[in-house]
């Protein structure tokens, strides 16, 4: 049929008759495609004989019309081994450390070794204090010991119990032929027993009498030794001579086992489903290991699901292991997003003492361009910070630590003696005020005056960040500003003008909603933003960060962030940025007051918990101590006459100016009454700048402050000031209520 194929079917069938109307839907296969999706070698494969005729290939079951019922292949490598690069290879290959991680870190060993120390001296303590109860026990079930071991012995000699049941059964049948043969092979084993015996009683009894003409310490090791074995022998199964050191199993071991239950326990779909089909979805890269005062386990979890996942529901997780919340901390891996850290402390972190703070050491020093300790981890490893262009935000509810945890930064930042340090504390304690001696201003209270000089501050601030913007231009042109920013040598440089400024403001809340509280947040919001180039710092400590106690310009652009124990999530957000609480990272699990301290720190990589040191007063005194010292040896020590305190002299602002008003004078520029009032009392107004005296007059409503125009060298200028007029009313007003009152 020169090739064509036979269209009739041998039973009759005519298939020419169907061909045209199938073949007009039908597919046109790819008989190399499909081949090779099965796994058979196409024409022109190394593994084919391209010679070999069809038929055979039929025969071989290659044909088209043969179906692999096998499993499918999930397909071939995209890469042969040998085409992968040496070096690609080697970067890929982790080779195993020597030594465990526990055993290379300092810490980790330590810690160890402390846990272990600390197990071994409770359960020494435990049972040394109940030794003599001990005795009395050991006295009697020792005697009772010594019968019942003697009829033990005697039974396993006679080697009665062996059989017995069998020799019983045999006799109960009437079978003395099987009885007999039981009995025999029961008195060859007592053959051999009885010699065993003989021979034991011997070396017993030659022991017994070395010992008794021996020297006497050897009779009482022998008594130390054999007396609890006989009692131990004697006393019954339920009344054991040692009581138990504890109830319960006081730390866990984090096995592969424990960690698969737990994770399945969380009652997420896609681990369980994933479980269900593979008891290995759930793997270990690392071997579970020590790792400080821990154990420490890294899981790969099932695909498609993130790390994240399970850090969000750290309560379901610490119910599973039957662990303390504050004992389990999982995180997210490095790797990739489904790799999980779960590090599980030998006691709950709140239980553990926290190392102290380096810096209280005599000798530690602090360079603010580069970083030093501010908190621990829950493995006590202590994590580091940095100070220069950060700006910081700590919030949390009342007893959260927040302000011990602000006056930490401080204190390190005194201990640098290059750093000028201003603040207010809106809260009126004086929980900063050990600080005092190193700080060139310091307000303390949440009255009018106090919020009028905190705003005046923050003014400052501005006109500093601008005034140090022109110096930073001009060393930049000289070479000495590469990239437009302090460097640690401009701040080292005397009369540089570019020393780093630390501003700080505890419970600002205060200041942002009182009458000051709209300008004060645009000003502030402005040195945030420009400040962190020209070495000026802004620490800020407030309790909930909304909208209206703290403007939302403000929070974005702080690029450190430092939240305590809050009650909500929406708290935790404002404080940590929108969906970290969705994303596992949550300082609504920490307890104020019981866990103050502890919080979540973001802005130094992935945000993690930690707990800041905690530095009580007399602590911080020495520190002071030590910064006073660095200061007055690098002369840098604020001057006591120039320090901007609450102890500031009174004085009546209103009745100063009526007194050095220029006569004649219907307005006057801020400046001009500046000057005069320095003139009239240096120790109040020197150094008063025109935004100061406008912030000093905003209590007074009457007097309000504007542009005054006048004419020099015949040209206009305007400036800002006040009118006469405003001022006498201001003193009447004041005088009325004054008399009212």
């Amino acid at each position: 049929m020169n090739g064509t194929p036979d269209r009739d079917d041998p039973n009759g069938f005519d298939w020419s008759k169907y061909e045209d109307e199938v073949t007009d839907v039908a597919d046109v296969v790819d008989l190399g495609a499909a081949r090779a999706r099965r796994g058979a070698p196409t024409p022109g494969d190394p593994g084919r004989d391209d010679d070999q005729p069809d038929d055979q290939a039929d025969d071989d079951g290659y044909d088209a019309e043969s179906v692999d019922d096998g499993p499918g292949r999930d397909g071939g490598l995209v890469d042969r081994a040998d085409d992968i690069p040496a070096e690609v290879l080697q970067r890929q290959q982790h080779r195993r450390p020597i030594l465990a991680d526990w055993a290379r870190s300092r810490r980790a060993f330590r810690a160890a070794l402390r846990h272990k120390l600390k197990d071994v001296g409770y359960v020494a303590a435990y049972h040394g204090v109940r030794l003599p109860k001990y005795a009395a026990k050991t006295a009697v079930w020792a005697p009772v010991g010594l019968f019942r071991g003697t009829g033990r012995a005697l039974r396993w000699a006679s080697a009665e119990e062996g059989n017995w049941a069998l020799r019983q059964a045999a006799a109960q049948r009437g079978d003395a032929d099987a009885w007999l043969k039981l009995d025999a092979r029961r008195q060859r084993q007592s053959t051999w027993r009885w010699w065993v015996l003989g021979a034991s009683a011997a070396a017993m009894a030659a022991g017994a009498t070395v010992v008794a003409l021996g020297p006497e310490w050897w009779r009482y090791a022998a008594a130390a030794v054999v007396v609890p074995v006989l009692a131990r022998v004697g006393r019954p199964a339920d009344k054991p001579l040692t009581d138990r050191v504890s109830e319960g199993t006081r730390y866990r071991k984090l096995t592969a086992e424990l960690v698969r239950r737990a994770l399945t326990s969380l009652q997420m779909a896609a681990i369980n489903s994933a479980v269900a089909k593979d008891s290995k979805a759930i793997s270990f890269p690392v071997d579970i290991h020590r790792d400080g005062p821990g154990h420490l386990a890294v899981v790969d979890l099932p695909y498609g699901v993130e790390a994240s996942e399970v850090v969000a529901r750290r309560g379901k997780l610490a119910s599973a292991m039957r662990l303390p919340l504050d004992q389990v901390w999982p995180e997210p891996a490095p790797g990739h997003t489904g790799r999980l850290a779960l590090w599980v402390g030998y006691e709950p972190a709140s239980a553990m003492k926290q190392p102290a703070w380096p810096l209280l050491s005599a000798s530690a020093k602090v360079d603010v361009f580069k970083t030093f300790p501010f908190a621990t981890t829950p493995r006590l490893d202590a994590v580091g910070i940095d100070l220069m262009f950060r700006n910081y935000l700590f919030g949390g509810q009342p007893g959260s630590g927040k302000t011990f945890a602000l006056r930490d930064l401080i204190l390190a930042a005194a201990l640098d003696a290059r750093v000028e340090i201003r603040g207010y504390e809106l809260k009126g304690v004086g929980d900063f005020a050990v600080l005092s001696p190193v700080m060139a201003e310091y307000g303390n209270g949440f009255d009018d005056d106090t919020l009028a000089r905190c705003f005046a501050f923050i003014e400052w601030l501005y006109e500093e960040c601008r005034r140090r913007s022109k110096r930073i231009e001009h060393y930049a042109k000289l070479g000495k500003a590469p990239e437009n920013k302090v460097t640690p040598e401009l701040a080292s440089l005397k009369g540089s003008g570019l020393h780093p400024l630390v501003a700080w403001f505890d419970e600002l809340q205060e200041l942002m909603t009182s009458k000051y509280g709209k300008d004060a947040g645009e000003i502030l919001e402005k040195v945030i933003k420009l400040g962190r180039a020209l070495g000026v710092i802004i620490l800020i400590g407030t309790q909930i960060p909304d909208k209206d106690n703290l403007p939302t310009g403000i929070t974005r652009n702080v690029n450190s962030r430092f939240c305590l124990s809050v009650a909500d999530q929406t708290a935790n957000d404002m404080i940590l940025g929108t969906s970290a609480y969705k994303n596992g990272y949550r300082a609504t699990v920490f307890q104020p007051v019981v866990e103050a301290g502890w919080g979540i720190l973001a802005g130094f990589g992935k945000p993690s918990p930690v707990r800041s040191f905690y530095v009580d007063t007399t602590a911080a005194e020495r520190i002071v101590a030590r910064a006073v010292a660095l200061r007055t040896g690098a002369g840098t020590l604020p001057n006591p006459e120039e320090q901007t305190r609450d102890t500031a002299p009174a004085f009546d602002l209103l009745g100063d100016l009526a007194r050095i008003w220029p006569a004649g004078e219907k307005a006057a520029w801020n400046e001009t009454l500046c000057a005069l009032l320095a003139e009239l009392r240096p120790d109040v107004y020197a150094g008063w700048e025109p935004a100061q005296l406008s912030t000093a007059l905003k209590p007074h409503g009457a007097v309000k402050v504007g542009d005054v125009g006048r004419r020099i060298d015949g040209k206009a200028t305007t400036r800002r000031g006040i009118k006469h007029a405003d001022l006498l009313t201001a003193i009447a007003e004041r005088d009325r209520k004054q008399r009212s009152d």
